[in-house]
């Protein structure tokens, strides 16, 4: 989660930038199991509380080995993490990654569905982003040699937060920073050969609550959808032949012209690696009826697979951030992004059948 991109995301016109990719086969909806907390539940329940939630994927930010073994055979997705202080072994030292695949996905592979491999998260740009590439091709070897790459093997792939993003309206304008594009354009480029998409976190939140006089509520909380399940509503911003009545299609469609603009096929594809709302802590518009408001709505408008006016009809995948409050996170707004307390009660309902049944 990077909040200080939330000053990019407000434009002359109270449009923000959030990010989507769509892949084909959508699975539903997925979420972030984030572990920086010293009163959460064991993994085993954490892995039965998302089966019982009709939650079909978590997303780990660092390879943790009682949570792959409660994962084994519960048919989940999972979209693994490396740290972001790893990386500059994992890019220089190729049998670091081999003996990381050999520690945290090779004992895993038979029981647990991993769906990707992310090679840092939200280092681009920054000290870390020379790393990421190299990083992502050592991993992508080590998998291969252990039988787990090519072609049906684990996809490896990295977790940008919207601050790549130099320009973001209209969003046929989307850019990437002058600062992340060296790292981001060949990254865009090994993807696409791969047929793998780009994780990117999306916060509309920090849009709204940097500016709340100027965005608009209804459209951060994607409310104007919220009836439909689709992008409909009234016309917050046109761009060109394209309306748009939710902040979540304007950002997702920034970074799919972004990717087209470093020359990407179109058929290069994004995932919102995250998104969420706090239920508390103090900002602007944090409240638990904002957050169950746009995390409904969000799981609503995925599960229409309608997708963007970008990219009609290509369903976008989400996980949502995140899975508890987490009580080690810093102070204020951070601490409030969980959908449940770590006692695992609700701090709102979240009706995630939506995603497949719209």
């Amino acid at each position: 989660m990077r909040m200080a991109a939330a000053a990019l995301w407000i434009s002359a016109c109270s449009c923000s930038l959030l990010l989507s990719l769509s892949f084909s086969g959508v699975e539903g909806i997925g979420v972030n199991y984030g572990m920086i907390a010293n009163n959460l539940p064991s993994p085993d329940k954490v892995i039965a509380l998302c089966k019982s939630r009709s939650i079909t994927d978590v997303r780990l930010f660092h390879p943790d080995t009682t949570v792959l073994v409660a994962l084994q055979g519960s048919g989940l997705g999972v979209v693994l993490g490396t740290l972001n202080e790893d990386l500059a072994r994992l890019a220089s030292d190729p049998s670091f990654a081999a003996s990381w695949v050999q520690a945290y996905v090779q004992p895993f592979a038979g029981a647990v569905r991993f769906r990707y491999v992310a090679a840092g998260n939200e280092v681009i740009p920054g000290d870390l982003a020379s790393y990421v590439l190299p990083a992502m091709q050592n991993l992508e070897s080590a998998l291969c040699a252990a039988g787990l790459g090519g072609d049906g093997g684990v996809p490896v792939t990295t977790a940008v937060s919207t601050s790549v993003l130099g320009s973001s309206y209209p969003p046929s304008h989307g850019a990437f920073s002058e600062a992340a594009l060296p790292s981001l354009a060949p990254i865009a480029s090994f993807l696409a050969s791969r047929s793998t998409p780009l994780l990117v976190n999306v916060y509309p939140y920090f849009a709204y609550s940097a500016d709340p006089s100027s965005v608009p509520l209804d459209y951060a909380l994607l409310q104007s959808a919220s009836a439909s399940g689709g992008a409909g509503g009234a016309v917050t911003v046109t761009d060109g032949g394209a309306s748009y009545g939710n902040m979540f299609d304007a950002i997702v469609d920034a970074v799919y012209a972004a990717l087209e603009r470093v020359g990407a096929p179109a058929g290069l594809e994004v995932v919102v690696s995250e998104t969420g709302w706090p239920s508390g802590g103090g900002g602007a518009g944090a409240s638990v009826g904002n957050a169950a408001a746009y995390v409904n709505n969000v799981v609503r408008h995925v599960g229409s697979g309608r997708g963007t006016p970008r990219r009609p009809g290509k369903a976008v995948e989400a996980f949502v951030f995140a899975m508890f409050n987490e009580n080690k996170k810093p102070e204020g707004v951070e601490q409030h992004f969980g959908l449940f307390q770590p006692d695992m009660t609700e701090v709102y309902h979240v009706d995630f059948t939506a995603a497949s049944s719209s």
